[in-house]
């Protein structure tokens, strides 16, 4: 009975739906958490600004260091060029990313529920929470983005892949309409029966959709380890055709991959751009509280957080099929041209047109996270090109997306320090003060005197010069990138052709 079950259940929903389902279980608990945990502990925990800070540092490392350590750890054996008969096959990586996932999905979910209990001094919890919870969002992550690159090689199949997660994320950014209505920072009690209902969730949802991709994809493996076993019988008595050769160190890739500029530049590239996303999410909040409060209502203000979060996902669904059509770095290369453009205009228009600044509040934030969902195409290339221009035995996905992370993770911890300066530098205003007294006596002297309060105008000021900023580097960076065109179509055949045999088909699933 319970195997015609998951037969059922493995018959109705494609590799695809399940694979963009993970991004479901998720984006639930990721998308509530980038918008409370900083004002759960600043506003409800009271944690003082030196242990603020101190927590954030120390993020920054650990943020920065775990995601290429467990890539490492994950893909290690992947890095010497194939040997005769050694070849891993894909169905064998996709396993071993499957088994990951069971484990490390309801850990995530069990770390995220530890942010919203006081459960020790606020300094010491804000750095285990943040610590434990990014630990095994990593691996969640790390192995359900290298599986995009294990899974298909062609655009056609990874864009479909992505469709599906971004299906999926657009129902996950859900949650955030959803907290708003239970959100309150004098009675948290409903909030966290809200936060246990997601972990819930996404624990049963981890379990179920790993166990039916696991059960699919051993029966790819059987029929290759049958194969595999008869050429075993027949090279027996004949001498090896390769020797041996020593598995490549961390020192050797990171000089091999210190020599690829598309990876120098898209890194580049992409730390400004984690920097720009984050900075949207961590500062949402307060440029609804502090250009739009006093002209708009609650739901109003719902309705903005809700569209922030969820149409990215559901723009990326255009974004793709533009992909489809032009190629993802052309359409990248679009999106910072736009947001560009948009920022410079509402610059001009200034912070007086209400309605220009909510669209510009909204579309600011759809935009930038669009980018975002494109980027794990462009890391795919990069892990095809790696593959084939170092000769690797099986690509090092997980490694790639690892160090990638590296150099560009520290955006995360850079946007609500560098926010918090700047707001500080240019209006006096400090997210950190008990007594509001002073804000508001300058508040008022500047209102005398100037007819605009700084505060007010400090958060425009961020709002547009921000963008601004990031979109002008980012177009510097982007404009050195050659992974487009014909020489990524060169690169996607060689790897086809070295691996004739041991690939997916996602559609034959």
């Amino acid at each position: 009975m319970g195997r015609s079950v998951w037969g059922f259940w493995q018959g109705v929903f494609s590799t695809a739906v399940l694979y963009g389902s993970l991004a479901l279980f998720t984006s639930i608990l990721h998308n509530v958490f980038l918008l409370y945990y900083v004002e759960t502990f600043v506003s409800i925990y009271k944690i003082d600004k030196i242990s603020f800070w101190v927590g954030e540092t120390v993020f920054l490392i650990w943020n920065s260091l775990n995601d290429p350590l467990f890539g490492w750890l994950s893909d290690r054996s992947f890095l010497s060029s194939p040997q005769q008969g050694s070849q891993i096959t894909s169905p064998e990586v996709v396993l071993k990313r499957l088994k990951a996932l069971s484990t490390n999905g309801p850990l995530f979910a069990l770390s995220f529920l530890a942010f919203w209990v006081a459960w020790a001094r606020p300094g010491l919890q804000f750095l285990l929470c943040l610590c434990l919870y990014d630990g095994f969002l990593t691996m969640v992550d790390l192995h359900h983005s290298a599986l995009l690159a294990d899974l298909a090689v062609s655009a056609a199949d990874r864009t479909r892949l992505n469709f599906h997660c971004s299906v999926f994320s657009a129902l996950g950014s859900l949650s955030v309409f959803l907290s708003y209505s239970f959100w309150d920072k004098e009675d948290f009690y409903s909030f966290r029966l809200f936060c246990v209902t997601l972990a819930a969730f996404s624990i049963l949802g981890f379990l179920l959709v790993s166990r039916l991709l696991q059960q699919r994809f051993k029966k790819e493996i059987r029929p290759k380890q049958d194969d595999a076993s008869v050429l075993k019988e027949l090279s027996v008595g004949h001498a090896p055709l390769t020797s041996p050769e020593k598995p490549v160190t961390i020192g050797q890739y990171l000089k091999q991959l210190s020599k690829q500029k598309n990876f120098l530049w898209f890194v580049s590239m992409n730390l400004i751009q984690v920097f720009h996303c984050h900075f949207n999410s961590n500062f949402f909040p307060l440029f609804l509280e502090h250009l739009l409060s006093d002209n708009i209502s609650a739901s109003t203000g719902s309705i903005l957080l809700g569209i922030s979060y969820i149409a990215p996902h559901l723009n990326n669904l255009y974004f793709l099929t533009l992909c489809q059509r032009y190629g993802v770095y052309q359409v990248i290369r679009w999106l910072f041209m736009l947001k560009l453009g948009l920022s410079v205009a509402m610059l001009l228009a200034g912070a007086d047109h209400i309605y220009l600044l909510c669209i510009f509040i909204a579309s600011n934030r759809v935009f930038t996270e669009g980018t975002c969902k494109l980027l794990k195409l462009v890391i795919s290339d990069l892990v095809d090109e790696d593959f084939v221009v170092n000769r690797r035995q099986q690509a090092a996905s997980a490694l790639l997306f690892g160090m990638v992370a590296l150099v560009t993770k520290p955006g995360q911890t850079f946007a609500p320090l560098i926010g918090t300066w700047l707001l500080c530098v240019y209006t006096g205003y400090d997210i950190f003060e008990r007594e509001p007294v002073k804000d508001s006596v300058s508040m008022s002297e500047a209102a005398s005197s100037s007819g605009t309060p700084p505060l007010r105008l400090g958060c425009f000021y961020m709002l547009v010069f921000v963008p601004i900023t990031c979109a002008l580097l980012q177009l510097a960076a982007w404009s050195r990138f050659t992974l487009h065109g014909r020489k990524l179509q060169g690169i996607k055949t060689l790897r086809q052709g070295a691996q004739h045999g041991h690939l997916i088909d996602v559609k034959a699933i």
